[in-house]
């Protein structure tokens, strides 16, 4: 499949987001001046360690978050409509129809007392797909028959059986498929997929993430990838953008990051994520702790706490990320461009080795 066209124009739009938490213990800074682009077909991953408000960023577009949230600002644009405007009748339609999301655990999302093809039926019938203007083979199907044809696509061996199994009586990765399923079944134009492999082995990880991108591929669909695996999100995304701490901090087409990280974080994480070749006495953790994003003196940059490149002028409101650009970073002092190698054919396993364990040294060092 061809790579998404980087000239087409967006289909969401996220511009200075930002977000908090009032709780009983103070009120919890969780994302700060947010620029996210993502066009349609894109695959976007979205990093960073746990902590660092990628999942309270998806619920805030979608519109599910905790009613402790406060949005303070900021713009988020789906297809021309500013999600955070939308009437709440609008955008519930607009959920699960135009945009659908995968949650983190399956078991915990799929009702455990109705059938699983029943759950694909609920989506069906509150969007009425088969009524839509449907074309092509599937126009005429029913709710059931497109329900059995949505577990089919996912790759759900007899399908018409595990119509009528309840989750319980289905693994972990069968249970991720029927979410995959429910996500996709009135083929929306963006997905969002929360750790969509949290909780299974290797090989049925591999096995979802190749269904879910093919599918991507196939159908046009955008998709935001969120997961603390940058070896995942290396293998499967175009773009990738660095989360810590609240803030967007860097942004940049998947092969162009992994040659040149140059935010300090980005260059740690790397150099802390295993791969087939390193060994235990290579990985460098990433130092300190995410701050305490309750703190009222939080610094402007939220990682200036960890970092050794740190310095006064960290202390001055950080250079917003352009979405715009191909390769953006938030920082005073990021990584020197070095003469990376240009192979565009190199495995991007062994050039995130290399170059990761290149940029932390600097980060260390300095």
């Amino acid at each position: 499949m061809k790579p998404p066209d980087a000239n087409r124009p967006p289909l969401l739009t996220v511009k200075d987001f930002s977000l908090e938490f009032r709780t009983r213990s103070g009120t919890v800074s969780a994302l700060q001046h947010i620029n996210l682009q993502l066009r349609k077909g894109e695959i976007v991953g979205l990093v960073g360690e746990s902590g660092s408000g990628k999942s309270v960023l998806s619920y805030a577009m979608l519109g599910i978050s905790d009613a402790a949230a406060r949005i303070t600002g900021g713009q988020v644009h789906f297809g021309g409509m500013d999600l955070l405007k939308a009437e709440g009748a609008a955008l519930s339609d607009l959920r699960g129809r135009e945009i659908s999301m995968i949650f983190q655990s399956p078991r915990t999302a799929l009702n455990p007392i109705r059938t699983v093809g029943l759950q694909i039926e609920d989506v069906l019938r509150r969007h009425a797909v088969h009524t839509r203007g449907r074309t092509g083979p599937d126009q005429a199907l029913g709710f059931r028959e497109r329900a059995i044809q949505a577990l089919r696509e996912v790759a759900i061996a007899d399908p018409e059986r595990r119509f009528n199994a309840y989750p319980f009586e289905l693994s972990g990765g069968m249970c991720q498929r029927v979410m995959i399923a429910i996500a996709l079944a009135c083929r929306p134009s963006l997905l969002i997929a929360d750790e969509p492999t949290t909780g299974l082995d290797v090989t049925t990880q591999a096995a979802v993430m190749d269904l879910l991108t093919s599918l991507a591929r196939e159908r046009e669909m955008s998709t935001l990838f969120i997961t603390h695996d940058l070896g995942l999100a290396a293998e499967y995304c175009d773009r990738i953008v660095v989360m810590h701490a609240g803030h967007a901090v860097e942004s940049a087409p998947t092969r162009e990051l992994f040659r040149q990280p140059l935010h300090p974080y980005t260059a740690l994480l790397m150099s802390s994520t295993p791969t087939q070749s390193s060994q235990l006495h290579s990985l460098l953790p990433v130092p300190g702790q995410l701050p305490d994003l309750r703190r009222s003196d939080l610094p402007p940059c939220r990682f200036s706490g960890r970092c050794s490149r740190a310095s006064e002028q960290c202390q001055q409101p950080l250079p917003l990320l352009d979405a715009a650009q191909i390769h953006a970073v938030a920082c005073w002092h990021p990584l020197q461009q070095s003469a990376a190698p240009q192979a565009a054919t190199a495995d991007i396993a062994d050039v995130a080795d290399r170059l990761a364990a290149e940029s932390a040294s600097e980060v260390l060092q300095a």
